[in-house]
């Protein structure tokens, strides 16, 4: 079941991968619950935006099914949405419900079975991280957490929405490749 909107986005032909600090693309598109979604507008109402590159079939991106259902809750609740993308062009718009369901991912999910959201973002692996800030800049980008114990994506949030800088900005995703068309 393939959605019938198609992904609208600005970015300047011919830019390379977001750099931290740079704005991030802008988009709108259809959830898989089908339900309008705007970056633009979701900016205006949030603290901050986790735009996550996800898969359902991934063992990486799996590993962190519950972590991101909890994390989400948690941030939640300070103004930061999460935002759930799947790339992938063989998992179906119903078994992307199903998996957000049985894990209790409740944050929005879009379906990019042509990649064109990962291509606008340079998204490579699931899972792979975008922190998007309340001026629409990219604060924080690549792993969710290192297998160390290094909670990454945690520190990143709580630094933005303390104010202080973010340290690492950048950290080296882990994961299964988004196949590119």
């Amino acid at each position: 079941m393939r959605s019938t909107v198609p992904a609208r986005w600005v970015r300047t032909p011919g830019t390379s991968a977001l750099v931290i600090g740079s704005p991030a693309p802008d988009f709108d598109t259809v959830t898989v619950e089908r339900r309008h979604f705007s970056l633009a507008e979701a900016k205006r109402s949030h603290r901050a935006i986790v735009v996550l590159f996800l898969s359902t079939l991934c063992p990486y991106s799996n590993y962190y099914n519950d972590l991101l259902r909890d994390m989400s809750a948690e941030f939640g609740e300070k103004g930061v949405l999460f935002l759930g993308i799947n790339s992938s062009r063989v998992e179906t718009m119903t078994e992307i419900v199903a998996h957000a369901r049985e894990h209790g991912h409740t944050f929005p999910i879009l379906r990019d079975a042509d990649g064109r959201l990962a291509r606008l973002f340079d998204a490579r692996r699931t899972p792979e991280v975008f922190l998007i800030d309340r001026e629409g800049k990219l604060r924080y980008h690549g792993r969710i957490a290192s297998k160390i114990s290094s909670p990454d994506l945690k520190n990143a949030l709580d630094a933005l929405l303390a104010g202080l800088p973010i340290r690492p900005a950048e950290t080296k995703a882990f994961g299964c490749a988004i196949q590119r068309n």
